[in-house]
């Protein structure tokens, strides 16, 4: 069965797409992920000195306006909370990888998704089996 492409392109054009991170943001936002909610200060305690105070503040800052946190006023300053947990994160960079695939117009969809379960089944066979239940739970509901 070939992908309906009009259906993913109006997908893609009205969807939130994961944005790509730097090494020092993806761990900043594991980090975040893992307290809750931090502060500059509270990061800088743990990372100085390899990192100075104004370098985690920026890519604090990149990370809100990236759409990746949240953050609020706590006096002077801002206390940051993730705006997405992992696994919806996880989701975006998924969907935008096979949707980026398929909408190139160069792959084949059922080789592309071929490659996914192969690769699924070479790292985890239960989540092989998770797959497909979920594709079996999808086709019932359309």
């Amino acid at each position: 069965m070939r992908m309906r492409l009009p259906d993913l392109k109006a997908w893609w054009q009205g969807a939130q797409r994961a944005p790509a991170l730097g090494h020092l943001e993806a761990e900043l936002l594991e980090h975040v992920w893992r307290q809750g909610e931090v502060t500059v200060r509270d990061l800088h305690q743990q990372y100085a000195p390899r990192l100075a105070y104004t370098t985690l503040m920026t890519t604090l800052d990149r990370l809100h306006k990236k759409g990746l946190l949240a953050r609020r006023k706590t006096g002077r300053a801002f206390a940051y909370s993730p705006a997405l947990t992992r696994a919806e994160y996880a989701a975006r960079l998924a969907r935008d990888a096979v949707a980026g695939m398929l909408l190139q117009g160069r792959f084949n969809p059922g080789e592309v998704c071929s490659h996914f379960v192969e690769a699924i089944s070479e790292s985890d066979a239960a989540l092989l089996e998770e797959l497909a239940r979920a594709v079996k739970a999808h086709r019932r509901r359309k």
